[in-house]
This record gives C-alpha cells, sequence and structure tokens, in this order.
C-alpha cells in the first residue's frame, strides 16, 4: 500500500514481521505452484509454523495498531493454510472411496 507515494506497512519494533514476511511469501509461492494438493498441503503447514511465530510474538502489544494487523494478517493466513490442509485430507479421503 502507498499513502502519498511514501510505502506503508506495519512496522515491527523488533523486525519480527519483516524477518517472517519474507518467509511467508516463499511459502506462499511454493503453494501456489504446487501441482497437486498433497503437495500444497506440505508447504500450507510450513506457512502455519511461520505464522506460528508471529502469533505467539512476546512483544506483541494490543494497544499498537501495527502488532494488532500484524495478529490479523497471520490469524487469515493460517486459518487459509488450515483450509488447504482440510482440502487435501477430504480429497484424500474421497480417492480412497
Amino acid at each position: 500500500m502507498s499513502r502519498g507515494g511514501r510505502q506503508t506497512g506495519i512496522r515491527c519494533p523488533v523486525s519480527l514481521f519483516a524477518r517472517q514476511e519474507t518467509e511467508v511469501n516463499r511459502v506462499t509461492r511454493a503453494i501456489n505452484q504446487a501441482p497437486r494438493a498433497a503437495e500444497k498441503a506440505i508447504w500450507a503447514q510450513v506457512l502455519m509454523e511461520v505464522v506460528d511465530v508471529l502469533l505467539g510474538c512476546e512483544h506483541y502489544d494490543e494497544a499498537s495498531r501495527h502488532c494488532r494487523l500484524c495478529q490479523e494478517f497471520s490469524q487469515l493466513r493460517r486459518k487459509t493454510a488450515a483450509l488447504i490442509v482440510k482440502a487435501e485430507q477430504l480429497d484424500d479421503r474421497r480417492r480412497r472411496l
């Protein structure tokens, strides 16, 4: 996002978000490029581990808009990854029937 030509985003006081965001982007690309549900599910589990680091941040400050956004994005990403894993489980069960 930008505002008046200026880059905006989540400003993490301990730089945890930026470090994890790099890994989130890498894993998300892997999920998107995986040809089969089983492969996507493996990467989705990795994504859950990556965002769990953010969700467990010891420096979380509820008063900080940036911390709240980080947590909300992380929760959304975790839910999305969990849906990918669940879809693969359903697909696997369907194949066995």
